[in-house]
């Protein structure tokens, strides 16, 4: 009898699962509930969301069917555009004369800082130096989906605000460079590169590519916008110039992401009216947001963590990460003689670890090395993993810590 109905109960639940329009429900519900219970525990919402996609996804319940990673992978692209654009709106040239040297200081330090000390802990455990290095220059990338996130929830502004935004929009261009330098090095060392001089001149085009279509889609955004008075209108161009603007890069294997931050920042400089505009995304962003970070949920998996040899080479990565980014906050703020407040809170706000992360790690296997060396592969991926999972639920209280203590709230 028992077995009967556990059997039918895994055949409804088979039919649901792949159903994309279900697994998107079931998720938004599930982070509703999930974003409650975490604030009742004091930790952001956020935390909450990426639980209840770890819960509902293929590691736990399997609500959410991993067959529908491709189709859930839009909602993923269409929310990071958008996390770009608001981040890409605060580099107005004022602001930026004002902080511009202190946030380039602070983030080369926090972006060497992870680096160096990643690849040095993973190297005295007893790994290869071409594969702790490539591990070092993951390390770097900074999520910034959970960053925005809890400044918009939070509704928090001033110099500590700016800062963060700023160091987070420069470390993924950083780290985008500093991973194509590094694999171009590991690469000719297990003898599976294109050469470094190629690399590196790819990668600086892939990133000026992808400002400069930015900066074009910024500039048509405030062409469209500037004499429409309704929010709807105003909300139905922006949606479609991003949209656009993360199709084409993404066809033509630019950043999306930078391309985005392009757009907003130009967008802040042409216009008065930029935060006017940014603010028309309000009525869409708690969906987005839930949802975003509940898809980050289910594509974490708690099977990495019953490796010793994951364990703890996944755990060297991610205190020496830590230990990286908050010294090197710390140093590059004193260096810029930054406010005392950045100094000691910033460091926090870099700790989440999500899909730069993870796309970077897959790129592995677009290497002819590590396509044929599948089981380094592998131990390099679940290492990554390890750490994103760990993030992605320490990270957001932290950040959150580092908000709540070095910016203004409203």
């Amino acid at each position: 009898m028992f077995s009967d109905i556990s059997g039918y109960v895994l055949e409804l639940r088979e039919a649901f699962s792949t159903h994309i329009v279900f697994g998107v429900g079931i998720l938004l519900m599930g982070s509703y509930f999930m974003g409650r219970l975490a604030e009742r525990m004091r930790l952001p919402a956020i935390t909450g969301f990426i639980l209840a996609g770890l819960l509902l996804g293929p590691s736990c319940i399997g609500l959410v069917h991993e067959d529908l990673d491709e189709t859930l992978a839009s909602i993923t692209e269409i929310a990071l555009a958008l996390i770009a654009l608001v981040i890409g709106s605060e580099f107005s040239l004022k602001k930026l004369r004002t902080i511009g040297k202190p946030v380039v200081t602070i983030t080369l330090f926090q972006l060497f800082g992870a680096f160096i000390l990643v690849t040095t802990g993973l190297v005295i455990a007893g790994m290869r130096l071409e594969f702790a290095a490539i591990l070092g220059a993951i390390a770097s990338a900074t999520a910034p989906a959970a960053t925005v996130a809890i400044i918009r929830e939070l509704k928090a502004r001033g110099p500590f605000v700016d800062y963060l935004y700023g160091v987070v929009a420069l470390d993924d261009a950083g780290c985008v460079l500093l991973f194509a330098a590094v694999t171009a090095i590991a690469g000719n060392s297990l003898g599976s590169a294109a050469g470094l001089v190629h690399s590196i001149f790819h990668a600086v085009i892939e990133i000026f590519s992808s400002l400069v279509l930015g900066a074009f889609a910024g500039w048509l955004l405030h062409l469209l916008t500037r004499k429409r008075r309704r929010t709807n209108e105003v909300l139905i161009i922006l949606l479609g110039v991003i949209l656009i603007l993360s199709a084409v890069c993404n066809s033509f294997h630019l950043s999306a992401l930078l391309a985005s931050m392009a757009a907003g920042a130009v967008m802040a400089n042409l216009s008065r009216k930029t935060h006017r505009i940014i603010n028309t995304l309000d009525s869409i962003s708690p969906p987005l947001y839930a949802a975003f970070f509940a898809i980050a949920g289910t594509e974490l998996n708690i099977s990495v963590m019953t490796s010793h040899h994951i364990l703890l080479m996944g755990g060297i990565f991610v205190l020496a990460r830590a230990a990286g980014k908050i010294a090197g906050v710390h140093i590059g703020a004193s260096a810029a003689h930054s406010d005392p407040l950045i100094k000691k809170y910033l460091g926090f706000g870099m700790l989440p670890q999500a899909g730069v992360a993870i796309g970077l790690v897959l790129f592995l296997d677009t290497m002819p090395y590590f396509a044929i060396n599948r089981e380094i592969t592998a131990t390099l991926i679940n290492i990554v993993l390890f750490s994103v999972l760990f993030n992605e639920l320490t990270g957001p209280p932290l950040s959150r810590y580092s908000v709540v203590r070095g910016a203004k709230l409203e």
